[in-house]
C-alpha cells in the first residue's frame, strides 16, 4: 500500500515563536495564533510579506510600512482570507496604509531574533494582517520556527518506510524549502504559500497517486485538508489550545511528531 503524509510546518513540524503587533492600539504580544486571529473577523487576510528581515532593520523606523513595501516593489503572498480576495485588493490595502511604521514591525523582528539566535536552524517570516473594515494594516507579525526535536528522525523514517513525505504551509517557499532540505523533505514536495484552499488541491492531488493519504496539522487553516484527507492527524505539541472542529475531524491526536511514525506503521 503507497502512503503519502502531508505536514503542516508551523506547529507540526516547527516550533514557532510569533510576535504581533497591534498597530491600531500599539499592543505587543507574543504567541498568537495568527490563523485564528485572521479568522476571528471576516475581513481580515494574513499575508506574508518578501523581505528580507535586515532590509527592515536597516531602515528608519519612522518610516510608512507602505512606503517601504511600494519602494522596495516588495512581493507578497496571501496565506489565508476569510473571505475571497483579489492580489490587487490586499496590494491596494498595503500600498494606501498610512498607520503601520516599518519600527512596528522592527519591534517583532527583534523580539523574535532575540529568542532564537541561538538555533542553528531558524526559519524567520515577516508579515501583517490587512483588514477591508480599516482600510489598511491592522497588525504586522514576525515568526521564527526551528524543528521540533524527533522531526528530523521522523520524516527519516516515514522514508525508510516507503512513505512519500510532502509539506504543504502557508510560509514562503524560499524559507521552506531550506527547512525541507534540512529535515530531508524534498524540494519537489513542498508547496509553500499554501492557502486552505490549496492545501486541500493538494491533498486531493495525492489521493489519486497514492492509496493513503494522511495529513498532519494543528491549525484552523488545516481544517478542509485534514477533512478531504483519508486520516487526519491533530498536534498539540506546540499547545493543547485547538478549536473544537479539529478534534472532531482528527482521527489521530499527538503529542509529539515522532508519534506519526507509529501512525504510519499501524497503517501500513
Amino acid at each position: 500500500m503507497s502512503i503519502a503524509v502531508v505536514f503542516d510546518s508551523a506547529g507540526t513540524l516547527l516550533r514557532t515563536f510569533r510576535v504581533t503587533k497591534d498597530v491600531t492600539h500599539g499592543t505587543v504580544e507574543e504567541g498568537v495564533e495568527t490563523i485564528t486571529l485572521t479568522f476571528s473577523c471576516e475581513e481580515r487576510a494574513l499575508v506574508v510579506l518578501y523581505l528580507h528581515s535586515m532590509e527592515i532593520i536597516r531602515e528608519e523606523p519612522e518610516k510608512l510600512l507602505s512606503d517601504f513595501l511600494r519602494e522596495h516593489m516588495t512581493g507578497f503572498g496571501i496565506a489565508c482570507a476569510c473571505k475571497a480576495v483579489t492580489a490587487q485588493e490586499i496590494q491596494d490595502l498595503l500600498h494606501n496604509d498610512r498607520r503601520a511604521t516599518v519600527g512596528d514591525l522592527q519591534i517583532c523582528i527583534r523580539k523574535v531574533w532575540e529568542s532564537c539566535k541561538k538555533e542553528s536552524i531558524v526559519a524567520l517570516n515577516s508579515g501583517v494582517v490587512v483588514n477591508r473594515d480599516v482600510g489598511g494594516i491592522e497588525f504586522v507579525v514576525t515568526s521564527g520556527g526551528r524543528p521540533f526535536t524527533g522531526a528530523r528522525s521522523t520524516i527519516r523514517d516515514l522514508q525508510k518506510m516507503g512513505a512519500a513525505t510532502y509539506i504543504a504551509s502557508g510560509d514562503r517557499t524560499n524559507k521552506l524549502l531550506k527547512m525541507a532540505d534540512y529535515l530531508g523533505v524534498p524540494q519537489d514536495n513542498v508547496y509553500g504559500l499554501a492557502t486552505p484552499a490549496i492545501k486541500e488541491q493538494v491533498v486531493d492531488e495525492l489521493r489519486r497517486q497514492f492509496d493513503t493519504v494522511v495529513m498532519v496539522g494543528d491549525g484552523i487553516n488545516d481544517l478542509r485538508a485534514m477533512k478531504r484527507a483519508d486520516f487526519a492527524v491533530l498536534s498539540l505539541q506546540q499547545t493543547r489550545d485547538k478549536p473544537a472542529p479539529l478534534f472532531k475531524t482528527a482521527d489521530y491526536v499527538i503529542e509529539s511528531v515522532r508519534d506519526v511514525v507509529d501512525i504510519i506503521r499501524s497503517l501500513s
